[in-house]
């Protein structure tokens, strides 16, 4: 075989060299996408396929991204489904993570650093490698209706010496308006052992040429207090007997973290749902979850000084042993008549 039967493109992404075979540029004035292709700048319609032979390339009709801001920030516009939405209408959190889930993976199966994992790079796929979310912070200003268009940027920065920040804004599409805000940090687990795992200094290199120094939730508005546990004594409410489903379970072979949010709020007084709308949550994920694993959800709620707000502090745990799975602090707002 020749010396460079093998060879991948290999292009440069701000200053750093990313090795990759297609990857997503700037739409052009007809609204197709312009691919990157071995080197050579091709306008495609969404409908034709490309990369038949690359299982690292999602079928052309949904990729719906594009990279923007010199190609820091990857950005993806949704339509708000009918089954997205909850009883008042409007989108509900679960449907906000997984769009934040959605537009994450798809801006690692875009970059050129894409491996054969759930979002991992190629160095981490080498060494068995997976992402795990410790902890993540919305913040939402409003909800989307049913029909509405929004779109999402997301990008990523170091987190300290071993994790991955990821942030997100969301925009009313036609408004321009920021209407929700979230931060996150993540960081690798063996997919064998099931162990975290030091970021090694070759997937660190992968994602160097990403990094954005910006925050999407300024630090004086960052959530950083300590969520306190639950027990049987200080929990108001405690919900029993949540088992997963086989259709909870992820690529990764644990529960998608979204899932963790429909079992926190089956704690929740249905008043406090009817009533008003949650504008914040913070989540602390301990450990993972299995399909075997019942659970228990725990709450407990105040009032905020000086509003009308409510401050609810949760817990899913599993039912057998007490462990903990997630610990978990939501605000709630009055709805507006």
């Amino acid at each position: 075989m020749k010396a460079d039967a093998k060879k991948t493109n290999v292009e440069t992404v701000n200053g750093k060299r990313v090795n990759g075979v297609v990857r997503v540029d700037d739409r052009d004035q007809n609204d197709g996408i312009k691919f990157i292709e071995n080197g050579t700048s091709n306008n495609m319609d969404l409908s034709k396929n490309i990369g038949e032979n690359n299982n690292n390339v999602m079928n052309n009709g949904y990729l719906l991204g594009r990279f923007a801001e010199d190609r820091f920030v990857f950005r993806q516009s949704f339509v708000i489904r009918s089954y997205e939405i909850g009883p008042d209408k409007t989108a509900t959190m679960e449907t906000l993570m997984n769009l934040l889930q959605e537009t994450a993976l798809n801006h690692v199966a875009n970059s050129g650093v894409a491996g054969d994992g759930f979002g991992a790079t190629r160095q981490m796929s080498i060494r068995k490698l997976i992402w795990v979310v410790t902890r993540i912070q919305v913040q939402i200003e409003k909800y989307s209706s049913w029909g509405d268009v929004v779109e999402i940027d997301t990008w990523v920065d170091a987190a300290g010496k071993n994790g991955m920040r990821r942030d997100w804004i969301i925009r009313d599409y036609n408004t321009r308006k920021i209407i929700t805000r979230a931060t996150s940090t993540w960081v690798t687990m063996n997919r064998e052992t099931r162990r975290l795992s030091k970021i090694p200094d070759e997937v660190k290199n992968e994602l160097l040429p990403f990094y954005l120094n910006r925050a999407a939730i300024a630090t004086e508005n960052t959530d950083r207090e300590k969520i306190e546990k639950l027990t049987d004594d200080t929990a108001e409410r405690i919900r029993t007997g949540l088992a997963p489903r086989w259709s909870d379970m992820d690529a990764n072979q644990h529960v998608n973290n979204v899932k963790y949010i429909g079992w926190i709020l089956e704690s929740v007084p249905i008043n406090v749902l009817e009533d008003y709308n949650m504008t914040s949550m913070t989540l602390e994920y301990r450990r993972e979850c299995r399909q075997s694993n019942v659970l228990e959800s725990l709450t407990t709620i105040k009032p905020r000084t000086k509003t009308n707000d409510l401050e609810c502090t949760h817990l899913l745990r599993m039912e057998d042993d007490n462990a903990e799975i997630v610990r978990a602090r939501s605000v709630w707002q009055v709805k507006k008549k």
